[in-house]
């Protein structure tokens, strides 16, 4: 067994604030650990997924700022502010669909609104953005507790795309529920979707898993069906990147398909997720707005290999989501306990 580095930190370099992340897109043959120092390095970070998952980016977010203020040249208060408005508008506008992205962002600017002094601001965001790494862990953490005690002994468990330490401040959700049920030694064996095109599930969530020590295999994306007819899947646990306030939730494309075959084989099938990633302003799954990728994650097998598998002529259609009905879904498995339907009266009790 063997540590995964911390995702994404707020470090003090000798010039000043940096946010620290792994390069998640050169897993699993190299492990680099980088330094951002400036805005537009932190958006293509975020755009480029060296760091991603819902949670993370929130995290990622919440630090960019910090480290904004803090490497700022502002002399006045209402400079400073302003300059901050706009840091926050950049990194909105990196990636649409994650809605933890935003609530970490509105904590943010809600620091820079209150007032008070240059020097204050600074420390109170530098403070705000730590808090929000340190209770993203904490979430995590409480998420496993709760979703290990639905876990059978013996559980043979498929999971999509990679909601796990890498996708979080650390021990994930979809993953830190499969690491707590795995501690109490009911996991036998972990199914991970390789998920194309960029093959999170491959290169992010086996690599986590076998650091963990937990037994894993995986699988093209279309083996999952014969799995479940074989019955030798017992259940499906994975993350969310938004979930309206009915239950609907968007993740990683790929998943309505694992939904339905699950319900098919009546197979639970159980969302892991933070209350951060509720939207409650959503009524359904229908406005949740789906990011459309780069074409060439589609064209290029695996992306990063830079290796043409698709005709030149060919158009390509690359959504980085889809909507799973609420209809299909077991549980929400959050921090603040294990939510059923009718999901707009469960994760309703929990809305501030």
């Amino acid at each position: 067994m063997q540590p995964i580095p911390d995702t994404v930190t707020l470090e003090r370099a000798p010039d000043g604030l940096a946010v620290r992340m792994i390069d998640q897109t050169l897993l699993p043959t190299c492990e680099q650990i980088i330094d951002v120092t400036t805005i537009p390095d932190l958006c293509e970070a975020i755009r480029m997924l060296r760091v991603r998952g819902a949670p993370a980016i929130g995290c990622a977010a919440a630090c960019g700022v910090a480290m904004a203020a803090g490497r700022s040249t502002a002399g006045d208060l209402a400079a400073l502010q302003a300059e901050l408005r706009q840091v926050i508008a950049d990194l909105a506008a990196t990636r649409p669909t994650a809605v933890n992205l935003f609530w970490a962002l509105e904590r943010m600017r809600g620091i820079v609104e209150t007032g008070g002094d240059a020097a204050a601001l600074r420390a109170d965001l530098e403070a705000e953005a730590r808090a929000i790494v340190s209770d993203d862990l904490d979430r995590c953490h409480r998420m496993g507790r709760h979703g290990a005690e639905l876990i059978p002994a013996g559980a043979r468990i498929l999971t999509h795309c990679n909601a796990g330490a890498l996708a979080t401040a650390g021990y994930g959700t979809a993953l830190g529920v499969i690491r707590a049920a795995a501690e109490q030694g009911k996991v036998v064996r972990v199914y991970a979707d390789e998920t194309r095109p960029l093959l999170q599930g491959a290169r992010l969530t086996a690599w986590e898993l076998c650091r963990a020590g937990i037994p894993c295999t995986v699988i093209c994306d279309n083996m999952s069906g014969s799995l479940m007819a074989r019955g030798e899947i017992d259940c499906v646990v994975l993350g969310a990147d938004r979930i309206a306030a009915n239950g609907d939730f968007a993740n990683k494309i790929g998943t309505y398909g694992v939904a339905v075959l699950a319900r098919h084989h009546g197979i639970p099938f159980y969302v892991a997720a933070p209350i951060s990633t509720v939207d409650y302003a959503l009524a359904s799954g229908a406005g949740i707005p789906i990011e459309q990728r780069d074409p060439t994650e589609v064209a290029e097998l695996g992306h990063f290999a830079r290796c043409p598998v698709v005709p030149a002529e060919a158009s390509i259609y690359n959504p980085a989501f889809d909507v799973t009905p609420a209809e299909l879904v077991t549980a929400i498995i959050t921090e603040k306990g294990v939510a059923r339907a009718p999901f707009g009266e469960s994760l309703g009790q929990w809305r501030k």
